[in-house]
């Protein structure tokens, strides 16, 4: 009943308008036990009728007997993120949302390359079951109704949309070796991130009007891991060095608010893909906009001759007190009593 469905659709749309498609690459594989393979999703145009895509909204299907582990947006052409992709394992689902500024309108004239993919998905077949199992399985990957694409004309319009998913065989056994391209990939990733620069903002309708950052960049290879963020005190303070083991780094996304609201520190973004490789950005806010506040050092300098001095006037006060009293005693015919060490004795 379903393949009926999207049937008519499909011929209708032959006949009467153009549609852009969504296909996973390769549209076929056959997997033994263990083996993974990288599935990656595709944009085509209509490059005849002129039509551009700007907007992907994703969402795909798999059944449960493949595993997802991994994906890449290294290679994507979707720029502008509003939903990274996610696996959601309990729903067999996996979810992404991004958009390309001035759209896409198919690949370049001479670029042997394909250069419409929008994300790499890693699916690896179980393992070996203990005690046999069926002689093969078949597993689907595909696109739900759910998944839209818009038109780069200025208005949001729906593209009429052909959706072509893969089909995996998953074969009962072992195959000579086991096959694990994107560990291979992962692996012979030597390239850092691409470099990029970190962005200052404030506004009253984000985080209540603090200061945040902003960053992106991305990876050629194996695709970003995560982003780390530290804010370093000025060297003024030298409360710790830039680098040492014990710095604070912080796992965050962008937008990042800041902890320190007074701009005081010298902030940096990490980017780390995949393989391991890092990318440091480094901001310096300027001086006009730093609040004026006291460094710690000088504050616990300060600090630290404030209580030397009030020691000192305490010890002063103490023994002109004893002074006087001397020497009231010694005026009024008292001695003073003699003490004398118990070990004279």
């Amino acid at each position: 009943m379903r393949k009926f469905f999207l049937l008519v659709p499909l011929l209708f749309f032959t006949h009467t308008t153009y549609a852009a498609s969504l296909y996973m690459d390769p549209a076929n594989a056959t997997l033994f036990r263990g083996d993974s393979v990288t599935v990656a999703v595709r944009l085509d145009t209509d490059e005849a009728s002129g039509e551009c895509v700007n907007t992907i909204d994703g969402v795909i299907t798999y059944d449960d007997s493949v595993i997802p582990v991994d994906i890449s947006v290294g290679k994507s052409i979707l720029s502008m993120w509003v939903e990274a992709p996610v696996i959601n394992k309990e729903k067999h689902t996996i979810t992404f949302a991004g958009g390309i500024p001035n759209g896409y309108c198919g690949r370049v004239q001479g670029d042997p390359n394909l250069t419409n993919t929008l994300v790499e998905l890693v699916f690896r077949a179980p393992g070996l079951q203990v005690g046999g199992g069926e002689a093969r399985k078949f597993a689907k990957i595909g696109f739900s109704q759910e998944t839209t694409a818009l038109l780069n004309d200025g208005r949001g319009t729906k593209a009429p949309l052909k959706t072509y998913g893969t089909n995996l065989v998953l074969q009962d056994g072992i195959g000579s070796e086991i096959k694990d391209d994107w560990k291979t990939v992962v692996e012979n990733d030597k390239q850092l991130p691409e470099p990029f620069s970190i962005a200052l903002g404030r506004q009253d309708t984000t985080a209540n009007g603090k200061f945040f950052i902003e960053f992106n960049t991305t990876d050629k290879q194996s695709g970003l891991s995560h982003y780390e963020v530290i804010e370093e005190t000025t060297a003024e303070s030298n409360l710790f060095t830039f680098g040492a083991v014990t710095s604070p780094w912080t796992e965050a996304r962008s937008p990042y608010v800041l902890k320190d609201q007074s701009l005081q520190s010298v902030i940096r973004v990490k980017a780390v893909d995949k393989a391991g490789n890092e990318y440091i950005a480094t901001f310096v806010p300027d001086e006009s906009l730093r609040a004026a506040r006291i460094p710690w050092n000088r504050i616990i300098i300060g600090s630290g001759i404030i209580a030397s001095l009030l020691l000192i006037g305490l010890l002063i006060t103490l023994f002109v007190r004893r002074r006087k009293k001397s020497s009231a005693n010694s005026s009024s015919g008292i001695e003073a009593p003699i003490i004398v060490p118990e070990d004279t004795f």
